[in-house]
C-alpha cells in the first residue's frame, strides 16, 4: 500500500513538472487577415478605380512567438512574422518569408530586452502607438509615409534594446550595421526612442537615422540599406537616390472619458551626396490632429487632418482629411470603413505634386485623391 501511494505521489510531481515546464516554455501561431474593397478616385492617372485591397486596417499576416524561462528572471524570446496578401496570397515585404519580423534574443526583469534581427525600429515601437494611425488605418499618417510614420520600414541586422518601464518611462535604441566591407557607415541605420504613459496621457519622442547604402544600390533590389525603402510613392520618388535620410518624430494623445484626442510632429531631412539626383537636400515636416471616440464598447470612429509641407530641392503643400469606423461582432472579427482625402499644390520634384491618401501610397497623378474602403479583419 505504502509502495502504490509512493508511487503515486511520484506520478502526480511528474505531472505537475511537466505541467509547470510547459506554462514556462511557450509557442504561440496568431494571424491576421484583413480584407476590403476600395473605390479610389484619381488613380494613376485614371479618374477611379474599385479593387479588392488587402491590409487596410492592420497588415495581413500568420506569425509564431515563443519564449523559455531560464530562470531567475530571464527569457529567451522569439518572433518570427509574415506577412502577405490576402487577396492574391502573395508574400508580402518583397516576397520574404518572415518579411514582417524575425528575431531572437533575450528578456530580463531588471534590465529589459535585447533582440536580434528583423525588427521595428524604436521610433514605430513608441511614438507610432501615441498617433492616429495607431487606431483606424494609414489614411491617418502623412501622404507617402516620407516619415515612416506608418512603418512602411523595418530594418534588417538590427540589435535593438527595450527597457523595463520606470514609473511610466520606457526607453528603446536601436544599431543595425550594414556590414559593407571598407565602410562602416554604409548602409546602416540608427534610432532611439523615449516614451512616458501614466493614467490618461501618453507621451513619446524619438529619432531614426538611415544610410540609403552604396551609390550604384540606391533605388534597386540590390539595395545595401538596412531599411526597407520609404519610396513607395510619387510624393517623395524622386530622392530615392538620398545619401541618407534622418527623421525626428514626436506625439502624445489623452483619454477624456470615451473620447482620445492626440497630435504627432515630424521633421524629415533626406540628404543628397555627390552620387544623388538631387542636390539640395528635401525637408518634409508633418502636422497631424485626430480624435477618436470610444462609441459604445463594439463601436469606435475617428476624425482626423494631416498637414505636410516640402522645402528644399523643390516646394509641396498637402491637406489630408480623414474618418473612419469600426464595429467588433465578436473578440476577433470586425467590419471597419474609412475615407480619406488629400489636396496638393506645389512641385515634388517629378513636376506637379501627386496627391496620395497617407500610406495607401496610390499615385493619383492628380493634385486631388479620395479614397474609400470598406472591409472585414480577423485576428487568430
Amino acid at each position: 500500500m505504502t509502495k502504490k501511494i509512493a508511487l503515486s505521489v511520484a506520478t502526480l510531481a511528474i505531472a505537475f513538472a511537466s505541467i509547470q515546464a510547459h506554462a514556462q516554455n511557450s509557442v504561440t501561431l496568431y494571424g491576421i487577415i484583413d480584407t476590403g474593397f476600395t473605390y479610389t478616385h484619381n488613380s494613376g492617372g485614371s479618374a477611379s478605380q474599385f479593387a479588392m485591397t488587402s491590409g487596410n486596417e492592420s497588415g495581413s499576416r500568420w506569425g509564431l512567438k515563443g519564449a523559455e524561462d531560464l530562470g531567475g528572471g530571464l527569457k529567451t524570446i522569439f518572433q518570427l512574422e509574415n506577412g502577405f496578401n490576402s487577396t492574391t496570397g502573395k508574400l508580402g515585404q518583397g516576397g520574404r518569408e518572415f518579411g514582417r519580423q524575425a528575431f531572437v534574443g533575450l528578456s530580463g526583469t531588471s534590465w529589459g530586452t535585447v533582440t536580434l534581427g528583423r525588427q521595428y525600429d524604436p521610433v514605430v515601437d513608441l511614438v507610432q502607438p501615441v498617433q492616429g494611425d495607431n487606431y483606424l488605418g494609414g489614411v491617418f499618417t502623412s501622404p507617402g509615409d516620407v516619415d515612416n510614420a506608418d512603418n512602411s520600414a523595418r530594418f534588417n541586422n538590427a540589435i535593438k534594446w527595450a527597457s523595463p518601464s520606470w514609473g511610466g518611462v520606457t526607453a528603446e535604441a536601436m544599431y543595425a550595421p550594414g556590414g559593407v566591407a571598407g565602410s562602416t557607415s554604409n548602409g546602416t541605420s540608427y534610432a532611439g526612442a523615449l516614451a512616458y504613459n501614466s493614467g490618461p496621457l501618453a507621451l513619446a519622442a524619438g529619432y531614426l537615422h538611415i544610410d540609403n547604402g552604396t551609390a550604384a544600390s540606391r533605388g534597386t533590389s540590390s539595395s545595401t540599406s538596412t531599411s526597407d525603402s520609404l519610396f513607395n510613392s510619387n510624393v517623395n520618388l524622386h530622392y530615392e537616390s538620398a545619401k541618407s535620410i534622418n527623421i525626428a518624430r514626436i506625439g502624445g494623445n489623452y483619454q477624456i472619458g470615451p473620447v482620445t484626442v492626440g497630435a504627432y510632429g515630424s521633421y524629415s531631412d533626406y540628404k543628397p551626396d555627390a552620387s544623388s539626383a538631387f542636390s539640395t537636400a528635401e525637408k518634409y515636416k508633418v502636422g497631424s490632429a485626430y480624435a477618436v471616440w470610444q462609441v459604445s464598447s463594439p463601436l469606435s470612429a475617428e476624425i482626423g487632418y494631416v498637414y505636410m509641407k516640402s522645402s528644399g530641392d523643390s516646394s509641396a503643400t498637402y491637406n489630408q482629411f480623414a474618418i473612419a469606423a469600426d464595429y467588433f461582432i465578436s473578440k476577433r472579427t470586425d467590419f471597419y470603413a474609412f475615407a480619406g482625402y488629400t489636396r496638393a499644390s506645389g512641385s515634388n520634384g517629378l513636376g506637379a505634386a501627386d496627391a496620395v491618401v497617407g500610406s495607401t501610397d496610390t499615385d493619383s497623378g492628380k493634385n486631388s485623391q479620395a479614397v474609400v474602403t470598406v472591409g472585414i479583419r480577423h485576428k487568430f
